[in-house]
């Protein structure tokens, strides 16, 4: 295993064991978007069932907004893999840009496409899904709850969903985004671009470039600030 994919490796596996996200016997539906962070999970739960006595199966669903993408380069990177793919077809996209026009659109976005994944989910039978959120956007989404809503709150590593009998787990909470660029430049994969029309404009994107300019000042200060949100908020 090389230096990178060791380095995912043990955070993944560190994650897992602290949060006991997934166990033998679990059928995991990853949401593969086709971005980088889907991309670098979808090959950290390979390495954990490869590398740890655990035995779960995976299967990639990939919801299809209805841009038109091309996910050609998904399909063969997962035949590749030997990891079943599932491309759901939607028209969310033109729900919200379209027909509901929404200012800011990404929360109707994002409860849409958790509607689809977890729908698949449980027709194939999943009881864990697993999604990329990665060190970098709980940290985001702590300063935004913050900034936008005057609370201070952060999704958590594993939480269970009463209505749907599904488990959501984030089993990158300790991979910062540098790791997974590298990596995914590294291994050479099929990262397709972001069709969405809000790409780069919106609340998130603000709070991102403040973190980065912080992060050039004190590159441990991210770290840091998951820190304190383990303790507050995932203990």
């Amino acid at each position: 295993m090389a230096r990178l994919e060791r380095e995912l490796f043990h955070k993944v596996k560190r994650a897992n064991l602290k949060y006991q996200m997934i166990g033998n016997g679990d059928r995991v539906a990853l949401g593969l978007s086709g971005g980088k962070d889907s991309l670098a999970l979808l090959h950290a739960l390979i390495q954990l069932r490869r590398y740890t006595p655990l035995q779960f199966d995976i299967i990639a669903i990939t919801v299809d907004l209805g841009f038109g993408s091309d996910h050609s380069g998904l399909e063969q990177h997962c035949r590749e893999l030997n990891v079943p793919l599932i491309v759901e077809p939607t028209n969310i996209g033109r729900i919200v840009f379209e027909e509901r026009k929404e200012n800011s659109p990404c929360s109707l976005c994002s409860n849409l496409r958790k509607g689809a994944l977890h729908r698949v989910a449980l027709a194939e039978n999943c009881n864990k899904v697993a999604l990329a959120h990665h060190l970098d956007d709980a940290v985001v989404t702590f300063f935004m709850s913050m900034a936008y809503e005057g609370q201070a709150r952060c999704f958590k590593p594993s939480s269970f969903l009463d209505r749907t009998g599904l488990t959501l787990v984030r089993p990158l909470v300790y991979v910062p985004e540098n790791l997974i660029i590298r990596l995914c430049k590294k291994l050479n994969l099929p990262v397709e671009s972001n069709p969405c029309p809000a790409a780069g404009q919106t609340k998130r994107a603000l709070i991102q470039k403040w973190l980065a300019v912080l992060d050039n000042h004190h590159p441990q200060a991210k770290l840091h600030f998951l820190t304190a949100i383990e303790k507050l908020y995932w203990q």
